[in-house]
């Protein structure tokens, strides 16, 4: 039964991590591909650190859940092995519900834009550690479907 466990939490957090998307501006959705994109210029005014949520989905719970009931099942017996998976499935399930939102939190940056048409814009992307902003410099702010991402 301890196997079955094991297997069970793998198989979760395969799934879980399989959830998160990337937000970083280098990256598009199949959707925004061979879309026309509007590009705006601009001058970065201010840069602060910032964290972007997980996601929250019932993925996260509904594995807990199992996985909390499978393990509570295997304490004692008749009546009592019922109540502990009982209770194994909502502790779990709020475990993994917090498990989930954990695992796919991300650092992101608030990027504060002076854009050349006079009006000055906040937009939040998740870090690419391929791409530094610095305050004073020239980017350029891509936006396509109402989704906009600040790259050099």
């Amino acid at each position: 039964m301890r196997k079955s466990v094991l297997i069970a939490v793998l198989g979760a957090a395969i799934l879980l991590t399989g959830c998160a998307s990337s937000l970083t501006g280098d990256t598009y959705s199949r959707a925004d591909a061979r879309q026309v994109q509007t590009v705006r210029m601009g001058t970065i005014e201010s840069l602060r650190p910032v964290r972007i949520e997980g996601t929250k989905t019932p993925i996260g719970a509904g594995a807990g859940a199992a996985i909390g009931g499978i393990a509570g099942s295997t304490v004692g017996g008749g009546r009592g092995s019922a109540v502990a998976a009982v209770i194994g499935a909502v502790a779990g399930g709020l475990a993994g519900a917090a498990a989930e939102e954990g695992l796919t939190r991300t650092q992101g940056v608030e990027i504060t834009v002076y854009e050349d048409d006079g009006v000055m814009r906040a937009y939040v992307q998740a870090v690419n550690p391929n791409e530094i902003f610095r305050v004073g410099e020239r980017v350029r702010i891509v936006t396509v479907n109402g989704t906009s991402r600040v790259s050099h």
